[in-house]
């Protein structure tokens, strides 16, 4: 890599990792960029192993406030989001389905940012937001990651336990990730130094992200969470 290539990457981690440190989730919109210069099958590997680490950064200090309750039943409902996400994945136009999920993230974030105080049913969100997060996880990826923060948004979670309960299914859903990867031998060398190289700044990311974290309040916290949702929507309407 060139050394502009380099300093390119090192800007994106921090910024996705700032975002990650802040709220729990976002550095999903970090991964797009990074595979500009890095191979995808170099840069997949490397970046479940950047979720493992990030998350137990946040979850070292923070396991404390994971809402045990909202994380067991969101399982279910996304084991039968994966099962959907194989027959779309299968059927029908990926690129289809990303563009129409894109559009349901934005309504969604802007609902939820004119309306902050009342929003939509719970008990429609919940199931509705898990089950999309298994479909789009097992069709795109990471960015599941974006189901996760609407279906803990549909909870009401106070800011410290929605970027711990978040980066809890985060971690899990990287755990199952690497073993994965590496029961097809896909941890290549390559993709072990990019981990390596890129730990310094995802650290640094995730510290400036949490002091961030500790100094806003619960408004601008959910603020900022619907913030991420529309710009994590952009990668999708693009495809």
């Amino acid at each position: 890599m060139s050394a502009a290539e380099i300093v390119y990457c090192c800007v994106v981690l921090l910024l996705a990792y700032s975002l990650r440190g802040s709220s729990g989730f976002g550095a999903v919109i970090g991964m797009p960029l990074l595979a500009l210069v890095i191979p995808v099958k170099i840069l997949a590997p490397a970046w479940t192993l950047l979720g493992i680490a990030s998350s137990l950064a946040i979850l070292g200090k923070d396991r404390a406030y994971v809402a045990k309750r909202p994380f067991i039943a969101f399982l279910p409902w996304c084991a039968l989001g994966i099962a959907i996400g194989l027959f779309f994945f299968k059927t029908l136009d990926a690129v289809v389905l990303a563009r129409a999920f894109g559009v349901l993230i934005l309504v969604y974030a802007v609902y939820s940012m004119l309306q902050i105080r009342a929003p939509l049913p719970a008990s429609i969100l919940r199931p509705a937001a898990s089950t999309l997060s298994g479909l789009i996880g097992t069709m795109f990826g990471a960015m599941a990651t974006i189901g996760f923060a609407m279906y803990l948004n549909a909870h009401g979670l106070e800011k410290h336990a929605f970027r711990a309960t978040i980066s809890a299914m985060l971690l899990a859903l990287s755990v199952v990730r690497a073993i994965a990867y590496a029961s097809v031998d896909e941890f290549s060398a390559e993709s072990i130094a990019v981990f390596v190289a890129a730990l310094p700044a995802m650290a640094l990311g995730i510290w400036a992200g949490g002091r961030l974290h500790a100094k806003i309040s619960e408004t601008a916290f959910k603020r900022l969470v619907c913030g991420i949702l529309v710009l994590c929507a952009i990668p999708l309407l693009l495809k």
